[in-house]
């Protein structure tokens, strides 16, 4: 499993996680087991300017669809081109391969947990 101790996470289960080239921003592993089998995912095209809380997209499983928050602030300077053919490394892989965008120019977000708190909050 991914050291997850710089990844903070939201009350929707999203993550971000900071590194040299930006943030990069995906769903929990928690999110999709609660999902299921991912089937698509609609991400927001390179250059959206975003603010922490809005929706980024959308992601479907045979289950249900599920509207995706920012948890933080910031430009999508790259999306993962690879989940139009393979949305199934979100289950695979939610914190490494499964990662949906990457922002540029980003600010905290508001109510942020650590990887504690989130565990905390999942049960």
């Amino acid at each position: 499993m991914a050291d997850l101790s710089s990844y903070r996470f939201t009350k929707t289960h999203e993550w971000s996680a900071a590194d040299g080239d930006g943030v990069a921003v995906g769903i929990s592993e928690h999110a999709q087991q609660q999902l299921g089998d991912v089937i698509f995912v609609e991400l927001p095209t390179v250059g959206t300017a975003l603010n922490a809380g809005d929706k980024f997209g959308t992601v479907e499983s045979v289950k249900a669809a599920s509207d995706l928050y920012t948890p933080v602030s910031g430009k999508v300077s790259a999306v993962n081109a690879a989940l139009e053919n393979n949305p199934e490394l979100v289950n695979n892989d939610p914190y490494g391969e499964g990662w949906m965008i990457r922002l540029t120019d980003a600010g905290d977000g508001p109510d942020l947990m650590d990887e504690k708190a989130y565990a905390e909050l999942v049960g």
